[in-house]
């Protein structure tokens, strides 16, 4: 154990965990599904470090991992849940498609795949080089149920420039 961890606090463990432990996979989350096997390292890393400062430890827990990942009104720490963090950070690229399809990675997506509505892609069907567009692709159907738009009352549509 190094001595750094020997004198912080559990609240000290929480700030490092949500700072600085979740903070490094968050840039490969946004891009790249994250492989169970890496998730469950990161959470073993981070659980053994909330229980004993240390990377390594084999021994039992007193409470569930899950339980810490409930959000404080349900008697958790909040601790990020890795699995959904990835799949709300890979849906905000179908949400950023529609609202940046001239920029120059909507149009490479765009020329590659065509384009099915002003919302989405057409399906990826083929197999080289589509596996990142098509794990994100693939979250189309939980993002759109998950999704809605309100018109309210409609007096700043701009038809000519709204599209």
């Amino acid at each position: 154990m190094e001595w750094k961890s020997q004198y912080l606090s559990r609240g000290g463990r929480l700030v490092l965990i949500n700072s600085v432990l979740d903070a490094l996979p968050t840039y490969l989350m946004s891009v790249f599904p994250l492989p169970a096997k890496v998730e469950e390292r990161i959470d073993a890393l981070r659980r053994n470090f909330w229980w004993h400062g240390e990377k390594e430890y084999k021994g039992f827990h007193l409470v569930k991992w899950k339980i810490l990942l409930l959000s404080k009104k349900q008697g958790g720490l909040a601790i990020k849940n890795l699995r959904k963090q990835n799949i709300s950070l890979l849906m905000k690229w179908l949400w950023r498609f529609p609202l940046e399809g001239q920029s120059l990675w909507g149009r490479v997506i765009q020329a590659k795949y065509g384009k099915e509505g002003p919302w989405k892609t057409k399906e990826v069907t083929s197999t080289y080089g589509t596996s990142l567009w098509r794990s994100i692709r693939n979250l189309w159907h939980d993002f759109y149920a998950k999704t809605e738009c309100n018109v309210n009352h409609g007096r700043k549509i701009r038809f000519r420039e709204d599209n």
